[in-house]
């Protein structure tokens, strides 16, 4: 995951997930009211090695592997706060989102100018259009590349052209984004 979905998924939620394996497997539990054999059956594993990660008996006890750390990671982000991550995206696609970003910015322009890469703080409010074009690529399982695409283009036009009022020739080349958030709200 890159530093753009990471942004888009911290700003679609509003409480942190929970940050230890055991938390994230007692949420897990909760969610599919305590049965072992559900949270096994989406983890991939047997419901026994899911009772020994949840046991409270000290020698019975088995923590989970990286790969089954991973696994139960992905679970829990996919499954936390579905309905305020649902209202928050409908809130960013309507009325926008504040972009913030600090990134290597190069730009291909008319004779005579500077174009040199180098790296900005960005901080731009962007409108509800470029957080519908970004959820939709990252819906179709776009990769970096293209989200970034989106996003260059998008600060292309807002903060280097100004809205269309100056630097009509200027493109925006965005890469080496140190990191991405975004503020919706």
């Amino acid at each position: 995951m890159g530093q753009i979905e990471q942004g888009l998924e911290r700003a679609l939620r509003t409480r942190p997930i929970p940050s230890s394996t055991e938390a994230r497997l007692r949420f897990l539990l909760a969610r599919n009211r305590g049965s072992t054999r559900k949270v096994a059956t989406m983890l991939g594993v047997s419901q026994r090695t899911v009772q020994r990660w949840v046991t409270k008996k000290p020698g019975a006890r088995r923590p989970p592997g990286p790969l089954q750390v991973r696994a139960i990671e992905e679970a829990v982000l996919a499954r936390w706060q579905p309905r305020v991550r649902a209202r928050r995206r409908a809130q960013a696609e309507a009325e926008g989102f504040v972009f913030h970003t600090r990134a290597r910015f190069g730009l291909a322009a008319p004779a005579g100018s500077s174009d040199d890469p180098r790296v900005r703080w960005i901080t731009q409010d962007l409108p509800g259009e470029v957080a519908r074009e970004l959820f939709a690529a990252r819906d179709a399982d776009a990769g970096e590349q293209q989200q970034t695409v989106i996003l260059a283009r998008a600060l292309g036009h807002a903060y280097f052209r100004e809205w269309g009022r100056r630097a009509h020739g200027l493109h925006v080349a965005f890469s080496d984004v140190e990191f991405a958030d975004f503020s919706i709200g």
